[in-house]
């Protein structure tokens, strides 16, 4: 939950739950002799060369046969309370104690196939913690699917169908992505099957905490293209048909704020699933908040004089997580971390992605102000601890 009272959704529809365009033109200015030392990437054309506006027809009939449908369903079981095996209770209720009951909760988003073999990719939530999971292609057959492996900390999945000769998704570059770029939604949002969408890319580099996601480590691409619960897992593509992201979550009650997760960070993400069946994320141990000038006079208020703050930007650390890395390593809760790496930061969402960065064994190198002095710590990242519903 965002402090601006806004709300991510993430967009398994579980019972648990145009704009301006480019175009390559030939230049009326003469050529010169000029160095740009950060040259623009230019987006490619969003029409073809055959001047075709409804581009939107061609990629869906090219890659609409490699989107699917993922039905997901969990057995949860409720628990009894300790207290009804407690003898006292035996004594008033005898043999008529309540007993577990079991129900089941069903739910469905979106895939796209990466590999004829029926490698298959989607969310984590879609996926997560089901007992079954049924996989529905264009053509109407239907198949069971195996979970190779699941990410919650990035919301990526793979799933498995014994199928060949399927067809696939071409993978375009995500950090080549420019605000303005037209893309395309397909999925199945609300039951509604093989439904497309477009609009444009509205931003890149979304932080988990713009979003109100914060437990999630990935820097989204935001798009006004509609997508609802039930497009979860879907992708979102370029006007060449290349998909460029995964699409996963919506802010409540927002209209045209659609989010999606950067097709190389799925990639990525995707291929140690392949290989291992999970992703370990570095950790240190550490609760922090970027520093401004509000917020270090709140401080201070606060803390009076328990707390020596002198550094005016940075990040400050909080708490420390008790035998964590970060409590090992000496780290202590009034340091204000200054540069990762040899990196300087101001943000929490810098130090998450240094963090991200780092090898999890091999110490990484934090320098901190603390109590008006600098301090140099080395902090041996270990693989981030995860916790499950249920």
């Amino acid at each position: 939950m965002l402090s601006s009272g806004l709300a991510v959704v993430f967009l398994g529809s579980c019972s648990l739950l145009p704009a301006k365009t480019f175009e390559n033109r030939q230049s009326d200015i003469p050529a010169q002799n000029t160095t740009e030392p950060n040259p623009v990437i230019v987006p490619p054309p969003i029409f073809s060369s055959s001047e075709d506006s409804n581009f939107v027809v061609k990629v869906v009939q090219q890659v609409g046969p490699a989107v699917v449908r993922i039905d997901s369903s969990r057995t949860i079981t409720s628990r009894v309370p300790d207290e009804f095996n407690d003898p006292f209770f035996r004594r008033f209720f005898g043999d008529a104690v309540p007993q577990p009951r079991q129900r089941v909760e069903r739910g469905s988003g979106s895939g796209f196939i990466i590999s004829s073999s029926g490698q298959i990719l989607t969310n984590s939530h879609v996926v997560d913690g089901a007992d079954r999971v049924t996989v529905t292609l264009k053509d109407g057959r239907t198949f069971d699917g195996k979970v190779l492996g699941e990410d919650p900390v990035t919301d990526v999945a793979v799933i498995k169908i014994d199928a060949n000769n399927l067809p696939t998704l071409s993978v375009g570059n995500s950090d080549a992505l420019q605000p303005g770029e037209a893309v395309i939604a397909i999925g199945n949002p609300l039951g509604l099957n093989n439904t497309v969408t477009s609009g444009i890319i509205s931003a890149t580099g979304r932080s988990g905490s713009d979003i109100g996601a914060s437990d999630k480590r990935v820097d989204y691409i935001q798009t006004d293209a509609a997508i609802n619960p039930g497009n979860s897992g879907g992708p979102l593509l370029n006007a060449r048909g290349q998909v460029v992201a995964m699409n996963t979550a919506i802010i409540r009650g927002a209209q045209g704020l659609g989010f999606a997760i950067p097709i190389n960070t799925v990639q990525r993400i995707s291929q140690e699933l392949i290989a291992n069946g999970k992703v370990d994320h570095p950790y240190l141990g550490v609760q922090m908040v970027t520093l401004t000038p509000e917020i270090k006079e709140k401080i201070k208020t606060r803390a009076g004089d328990r707390l020596n703050l002198t550094a005016d930007e940075g990040v400050l650390l909080v708490e420390i997580v008790p035998r964590s890395p970060a409590s090992v390593a000496g780290l202590r809760v009034g340091d204000v971390i200054k540069s990762i790496n040899n990196q300087p930061v101001t943000k929490i969402e810098e130090v998450q992605r240094l963090v991200e960065k780092s090898k999890i064994g091999t110490k990484l190198p934090i320098e901190v102000e603390r109590n008006g002095q600098i301090v140099q710590v080395g902090v041996q990242p270990a693989p981030l601890p995860m916790t499950r519903e249920g």
